[in-house]
């Protein structure tokens, strides 16, 4: 889920003068790993110092526009951390426009910084959407509030979204979401010429990932995955998908641009016809239980009512911090399995192994259970490796508030602004040989392929107390998506298909539609 950072983690950083710090100063926020201490190994300025940020190798402000609009690397920004890495070594700065940005790119620097980043971590700032919300007085959410109060938001909301006894209460809800995305795909390949190919893979399943993670957190079945989509839901689904695509637009455009450009106007537009959708639903779940309580009778409900009865949260709060977990609860969802069947309709061999392990726990098409899941490490394996091959969020980020730390032998101040390079570590030779092919083994324990690798270079849901609040509903919404699919399924390429792209919007999607064949199986 992208409530874990669905966001460049580009932000305005401070000034920085050019300053060192004694390695003793900064050894007790020093971060030690297995593979050793790298901020004091590659310290190579006079003894007993740390190198300033300023001397950071990284493109020039007409190198960094040559490579995107030149070389065409607007779009692909991830395919840029590997090229940049390459070039300029696992840390880099980079300057444009009023983006300052340290990039660190291996799983020991990413968690250098992670070590360091305090009791209450910040991303990045996004100041377009403390902007709006300013404008129209509303409360802030997890990715506009900091400190304290952030910290007391997200105590919030953990309880029911991390711990797996109360995500396993979900199980039903998922299934029964499941059981209309097998009707819809049913409906769409018998309606396909050859009577099997359904096109453009990922539309459908963002809309499975919509109606999924709207049924947990706002007790309502949308009909994302009906025949005729409601009018309210597919603005619902639309101001997601502008919202989304207009953020980094708005971020990158100065404020003088906004009386010439449309794109603040629509920013705004979309999330107004958001935040006014999801709070109507809210309101009708408060008026139920209103209505409940005056009643005299019990009130139930999953996780809306756990957060309007529980009073930790003001109901703006709610408003604000619902609309947030939706923002993120469908990319991961969608994407990953857009990805994994793509992957396993071009690797028969993956395919059947995972169908064997799934027909096994489960045979004569028999929901899995929550425990049945247990018994499969392969359909856990796949989905970690297209999660490493594709991790959702390409890069995240770290803006550093409350302490000056020290990283890969440098010193930086606060207000410095980190991108985690996700995908240049979860992409590096070094931690995952023969990093560019699909290779589900290399998870599992005990095969030739399984590979040893530092546990922070494949880090999709983030890490720590930033990390993604709703890992474990995505992670069921896949496993129960991806083996009911197999069961009733056969995957296969559709004749002369091209192959796939990633490319960055944003998030990390595919660049072109995803056309599959479904095959019944007897």
């Amino acid at each position: 889920m992208t409530a874990c950072g669905a966001f460049r983690p580009f932000s305005l950083a401070a000034r920085h003068s050019r300053k060192t710090a004694t390695v003793q100063e900064l050894l007790a926020r020093n971060v030690k790993s297995q593979a050793g201490d790298l901020s004091l190994q590659s310290a190579a300025v006079a003894p007993g110092k740390l190198k300033s940020m300023d001397e950071l190798p990284g493109p020039s402000l007409s190198a960094t526009v040559y490579w995107l609009f030149g070389k065409g690397y607007a779009d692909k920004s991830h395919a840029l951390q590997v090229e940049h890495k390459r070039l300029y070594g696992p840390i880099w700065r980079s300057r444009f426009g009023p983006f300052d940005i340290v990039n660190v790119a291996t799983a020991e620097l990413i968690s250098q910084v992670i070590r360091q980043e305090g009791r209450y971590p910040v991303r990045s700032a996004l100041p377009h959407w403390k902007e709006y919300l300013d404008m129209r007085g509303q409360a802030y959410g997890l990715h506009v509030e900091t400190g304290e109060e952030w910290y007391r938001m997200r105590g919030a909301l953990n309880p029911k979204m991390l711990k797996l006894k109360e995500v396993f209460a979900y199980a039903q809800v998922i299934h029964d979401v499941v059981s209309d995305l097998l009707e819809r795909m049913e409906r769409l390949r018998l309606r396909s010429q050859d009577k099997s190919t359904v096109c453009d893979l990922a539309s459908e399943l963002y809309k499975f990932g919509f109606e999924g993670i709207s049924s947990i957190v706002f007790e309502t079945r949308l009909g994302c995955l009906q025949e005729e989509i409601p009018t309210e839901t597919l603005c619902f689904i639309t101001a997601v998908n502008n919202m989304l695509t207009l953020s980094e637009t708005v971020l990158f455009f100065p404020h003088w641009t906004r009386k010439i450009f449309p794109f603040w106007k629509q920013f705004v537009q979309a999330w107004d016809d958001l935040y006014g959708v999801a709070r109507n639903l809210i309101d009708r779940k408060v008026k139920q239980i209103e209505e409940q309580v005056q009643r005299g009778e019990k009130v139930e409900g999953m996780y809306l009512t756990y957060l309007l009865s529980s009073n930790k949260l003001s109901l703006p709060e709610v408003y604000i911090t619902i609309t947030e977990l939706l923002l993120g609860g469908v990319d991961t969802t969608s994407n990953t399995m857009s990805w994994t069947l793509y992957h396993l309709a071009r690797d028969p061999e993956v395919q059947s192994r995972l169908y064997q392990e799934v027909v096994s726990v489960c045979p004569d098409r028999q929901l899995p259970t929550t425990e049945d899941l247990s018994r499969m490490p392969y359909l856990k394996a796949v989905i970690k490796e297209i999660l490493r091959l594709y991790p959702v969020v390409p890069g995240n980020g770290r803006l550093t508030m409350e302490n000056e730390i020290a990283v890969g032998g440098y010193w930086f101040p606060k207000q410095t602004q980190f991108h985690l390079c996700h995908y240049a570590a979860s992409h590096d030779e070094n931690e995952f040989p023969d990093s560019e092919s699909f290779i589900p083994e290399r998870w599992l324990r005990g095969t030739p392929s399984h590979s040893q690798h530092h546990p922070y270079s494949s880090i999709p849901f983030g890490v720590g107390v930033r990390a993604c609040v709703g890992r474990r509903v995505a992670e069921l919404e896949m496993y129960f998506g991806l083996s009911r699919l197999l069961q009733h399924y056969e995957l296969c390429p559709v004749d002369g298909a091209p192959t796939v792209h990633p490319k960055t919007r944003t998030l990390l999607i595919p660049s072109e539609p995803i056309n599959l064949r479904f095959v019944p199986r007897t």
